[in-house]
C-alpha cells in the first residue's frame, strides 16, 4: 500500500487526508497534529492547514482541530497499544515506527535528576513521512568514487532538516552496495556497507529487517547509538563504508575518526546550511580542522526547487547542479 502511514491515523484525521488528491498525498512530507489547534500538512516545503471538509486553507481559523479523542487515539495508534513499552522513545522526544516514519512528540516533561525522564500529557505530534527514492544518488554518487583505489570517499552531507539528507543517504547505501554490472555503466564492484541507524529511519527496519532497499551487502545496526555502533561496526562486521545520519556530538567524531584510521570510508550528515558553521561546533571542529573528510554535499531547498553543491577537502566547488532534475521531482525526508 502505497499510502499505508495513514493507518497511523485516527479515524477522523485519516478521513480528511484522504481527500486530498492522489498527487498531492504522495508529496506530504509532515502532518502536525495538535489538540485543540488547527491540522497543518507540509509538502514540497509548503505549509497549509487542512480544513473541516479537506479542502486546504492558510486561515487557521478555518481549519480543523484534532480534540483530545484525536490526540489520545493517535498515541494509542503510534505506540501499538503499549505506551509502557516505549519509555526510552517519551524520553528522547520522538517515536520511530516501521517504514522509518518518525513522530516528534511535545507534551509535559517529568524531570528526573536534572534531566528529561519522560513526556506526559502528550498533545502535540509531528509525524514525518519516510519515502525511499530510488537514483536520487546518482547525480552525487560519481563525485564520491575514488576509482583508482576502488573506494568510497569519506563525505559529509549536509543541509537544515527536512531537505532530503536521509533520502539520499538511502540511495547511496543501495547504490554502494549493489555496485554496476553493466556494458553502459562499466563495472563498480559492490561494498559491504554497515548503517548505524540510531532512529530507525535510514533503513526503516522491523525486527532487523529493513523495509527500504539498502543493498544486497548491507548490515544494520538499528537503534543503536552512533558511537557506540560505529565501533561495534569496526570490530565485528569489517565493514567497506560505514553510514551513519545526524553525527554531530564528540563522541561522534571520535568514532568517525577510528574509522577512517582503520581504512573504513565513512558517509554521514549533519544539521547545517555551510561548512564554515561546523568549525564552531565542538564535535565536528576537529575533523573539519584536520580534513578528515574528503567530500562535502551541501542540499538547499529554495522556491526554485532543490539543489546540491559538492566541495573538495579543501572547500572547493566541484558541482552546482538542480537535483529536481535528476530525480524528477522533491526531495522527501
Amino acid at each position: 500500500m502505497a499510502n499505508d502511514w495513514l493507518q497511523l491515523f485516527p479515524e477522523k484525521v485519516r478521513a480528511l487526508l484522504q481527500t486530498l488528491p492522489s498527487p498531492l498525498l504522495g508529496m506530504v512530507e509532515e502532518i502536525r497534529v495538535r489538540e485543540n489547534r488547527p491540522l497543518e500538512i507540509n509538502y514540497s516545503g509548503r505549509y497549509h492547514f487542512l480544513s473541516g471538509d479537506g479542502s486546504l486553507t492558510q486561515i487557521p481559523e478555518e481549519a480543523y482541530k484534532p480534540d483530545r479523542e484525536d490526540t489520545h487515539r493517535l498515541l494509542d495508534l503510534i505506540s501499538n497499544h503499549s505506551l509502557y513499552t516505549m519509555e526510552e522513545e517519551l524520553r528522547k522526544g520522538f517515536i520511530t515506527i516501521p517504514g522509518g516514519h518518525r513522530i516528534g512528540l511535545a507534551g509535559r516533561t517529568v524531570l528526573s535528576g536534572g534531566g528529561v525522564e519522560h513526556l506526559r500529557d502528550i498533545t502535540s505530534f509531528n509525524v514525518r513521512i519516510a519515502r525511499a527514492v530510488p537514483g536520487i544518488a546518482d547525480g552525487v554518487l560519481p563525485y564520491l568514487l575514488d576509482k583508482g583505489r576502488q573506494r568510497i570517499m569519506h563525505t559529509l552531507i549536509l543541509s537544515p532538516p527536512q531537505h532530503g539528507k536521509t533520502t539520499l543517504l538511502r540511495d547511496l547505501a543501495r547504490q554502494i552496495s549493489t555496485g554496476v554490472q553493466s556494458k553502459r555503466e562499466g563495472v563498480r564492484p559492490g561494498l559491504k556497507v554497515g548503517i548505524v541507524d540510531e532512529r530507525s529511519e535510514i533503513a526503516g527496519s522491523r525486527r532487523g529487517i529493513p523495509a527500504f532497499d539498502v543493498g544486497p551487502r548491507t548490515d544494520i545496526l538499528d537503534g543503536c547509538p552512533k558511537a557506540e555502533g560505529m565501533m561495534m561496526m569496526i570490530r565485528s562486521l569489517s565493514p567497506d563504508v560505514l553510514i551513519a545520519d545526524e553525527i554531530g556530538r564528540p563522541e561522534d567524531a571520535e568514532a568517525v575518526t577510528e574509522a577512517l584510521h582503520a581504512g573504513i570510508s565513512v558517509v554521514a550528515s549533519a544539521h547545517g546550511k555551510e561548512v564554515s558553521e561546523l568549525a564552531r561546533r565542538p564535535g565536528l571542529g576537529g575533523l573539519l580542522e584536520h580534513q578528515m573528510f574528503e567530500r562535502y554535499v551541501i542540499l538547499h531547498r529554495s522556491e526554485a526547487g532543490l539543489s546540491f553543491r559538492i566541495l573538495d577537502s579543501q572547500k572547493r566547488g566541484l558541482l552546482l547542479v538542480s537535483a529536481e532534475e535528476r530525480i524528477g521531482g522533491d526531495l522527501h525526508a
